[in-house]
This record gives C-alpha cells, sequence and structure tokens, in this order.
C-alpha cells in the first residue's frame, strides 16, 4: 500500500539507543521491524496505513537525535523548488536510496523536515 501525496511516508527515528527504543514502539504499537540495511541500517516496520517508521543510531558522531518526517510527493525537485522559494533551507538537496526512491531534506524553523518520491 502506498500512502497519498502530502502524507506521511516515512517517520525516521535516530538514537543511540536503537534496541530499546525498537522494543518500546513494538510493545506499544505492535510494530514488527525488520532490518533494512540501505536505509542507514534502519529496523523498519510498514504500519498499516501504508506509511513506514525506521528506527537507525546516528551514521556519524555528529549527528544527534531526531524523530524526522518524509513526506510523500509527486515531484521532489518541484517540491524541494517551492519549499526553498518559501525560505527552507536544504540540508540534503536530493539523495537516491536505490529501490526505495529519493528524497531530500529542508530545514525551516529550526526543524527538519524530509520529502520522499517514489521510485517510478
Amino acid at each position: 500500500m502506498s500512502v497519498p501525496e502530502h502524507t506521511i511516508h516515512y517517520l525516521e527515528i535516530v538514537t543511540r539507543d536503537v534496541a530499546a527504543t525498537r522494543e518500546l514502539y513494538t510493545q506499544v504499537y505492535g510494530w514488527r521491524f525488520k532490518a533494512v540495511p540501505e536505509l542507514g541500517g534502519a529496523f523498519v516496520a510498514e504500519l498499516p496505513n501504508g506509511s513506514r517508521c525506521g528506527i537507525r543510531a546516528p551514521l556519524r558522531d555528529t549527528e544527534t537525535p531526531i524523530v524526522r518526517t518524509y513526506l510523500r510527493v509527486a515531484d521532489l525537485d518541484q517540491a524541494a523548488q517551492r519549499a526553498q522559494q518559501l525560505g527552507a533551507k536544504l540540508a540534503i538537496d536530493r539523495m537516491e536510496i536505490p529501490g526505495h526512491g529519493t528524497i531530500a531534506i529542508y530545514l525551516i524553523g529550526g526543524i527538519e523536515q524530509g520529502m520522499w518520491q517514489l521510485p517510478s
């Protein structure tokens, strides 16, 4: 199932305690996670509405814990350009994740947000 455009496609949780965080989401919400190495070594659960939640450790010493949402967009370049026109600063302009789609991360008001375009 694919979530509709402009809704949360992926919720990314970066934490130094992946096991405890994963266990909490499993016990509280019943989510079942599987390892997806190509998503930064994340453990990913597919949610009943088609959204996904990934929990992973920081990829480098300077990466701080964060919860980041990625909204699904039909055209990543157009959406990123519009976000910039409205004052957002791109942190990651565009990054392809083979087999999963293409993402961009932007900053607005001190908050990181993501956009996710599914593969064609």
